[in-house]
């Protein structure tokens, strides 16, 4: 059995538990701020649980002593000092966070990691999962130009203005529209505007737009620097959306004023369980001589899992760190203290039990 501690109790934090019960490979302890958001594992006795003040050091550290590995699914903002106690009793790390500036410090924090301890942010959908794939289509190519990634989770019925509804973390959401999208544009690393770079396409016969926003290439500027003349990450929104958003958070200065943009969008926007994933890497470039395109795309619905309704999002985010998981117990992942996902190979992820709810009848 492999001894898992999960923070954070959320919808992604239960699914991750969820996903790793029900292999019966993981003992499982999951720790939470608030009471009732553990009530859900009440009826399942191999899930341990732990309410606690997340920024109590003392008490964190002593429940999370003898576990192996330790899985933030908390807000952004939380995962430095998880991570740093995970550093502390020595269990490797595995997290969420999109944020830039987080990742970095986890980064040099892996510096001090102990023998067979390993540090893996950004294990999610993007940054996570869409880095494997970028990197597996960039190794297709014998010279790269260009390489665009872009990922939306989107309502599969938009109704209201905005062609939108929450389906995740309004802090993750407003944190890419807001900083800075690190990107490689004409060979060197830059960061481009977020909410500009608006372009227009269609998959599938549907019309999508797709413009900058943050975090989502995780590590891949450093890791292509000097091997791509182009990179860039965008969100995908129905046709629309980026104009109104640039209209609250430009137009407005709600940008500045980002408790008062999370109030109003949670009180405005519905949420919904309904929802598709979008996902798309095409990489131009040199492949035996000629100039080609290569591109994958994939796209992953809400589906009822272990008798419950899960959203499109909630599963393509926790089974990505799920398999990342996975691999580590099984060995299967680089030996390094630090882990960037285009390091994590694309086969052994989509061969993966976890991994396969990314799978499309060519993989």
């Amino acid at each position: 059995m492999f001894n898992v501690a999960i923070i954070g109790a959320g919808r992604i934090g239960s699914s991750i538990a969820k996903l790793l019960y029900h292999t019966h490979n993981y003992q499982l302890l999951v720790i939470d701020s608030k009471a009732e958001a553990l009530d859900q594992f009440s009826d399942i006795k191999e899930i341990k649980t732990c309410q606690l003040d997340l920024h109590d050091k003392k008490q964190l550290l002593k429940a999370l002593s003898g576990y192996s590995a330790v899985i933030s699914a908390c807000p952004y903002n939380e995962s430095v000092d998880v991570a740093q106690a995970a550093l502390e009793i020595g269990a490797s790390y595995f997290d969420l966070t999109e944020d830039v500036k987080a990742s970095e410090a986890i980064y040099k924090m892996s510096a001090q990691a102990k023998k067979g301890q390993v540090f893996v942010p950004q294990c999610g959908l993007a940054p996570g999962f869409i880095s494997i794939l970028a990197a597996y289509i960039f190794n297709q190519f014998d010279e790269i130009n260009d390489l665009k990634l872009r990922v939306g989770a989107l309502p599969e019925f938009p109704s209201n203005l905005m062609m939108y509804n929450l389906t995740w973390s309004t802090d993750g959401l407003i944190n890419e529209y807001c900083n800075p999208c690190p990107a490689i544009k004409h060979g060197k690393q830059v960061e481009l505007i977020p909410l500009e770079g608006l372009e227009n396409f269609s998959l599938d016969g549907v019309e999508f737009e797709a413009f900058n926003t943050s975090g989502g290439l995780g590590t891949l500027c450093r890791t292509l620097d000097g091997k791509v003349e182009n990179l860039n990450y965008k969100t995908v929104r129905y046709k629309g959306h980026q104009h109104l958003m640039s209209f609250l958070i430009g137009g407005l200065k709600l940008g500045k004023r980002q408790q008062l943009l999370k109030k109003i969008f949670e009180n405005a926007v519905a949420t919904t369980m309904q929802d598709v994933v979008v996902i798309l890497v095409s990489g131009t470039g040199i492949v035996d001589g000629q100039l080609r395109q290569i591109s994958e795309s994939r796209r992953i619905y809400h589906a009822d899992i272990f008798g419950e309704h899960w959203s499109a999002i909630q599963i393509t985010t926790a089974a990505s760190i799920c398999a990342v998981v996975d691999l580590f117990f099984n060995q299967q992942l680089p030996e390094a203290n630090f882990i960037k996902q285009e390091d994590i190979p694309f086969d052994l992820f989509i061969n993966n039990r976890f991994g396969k709810y990314f799978q499309t009848h060519n993989s």
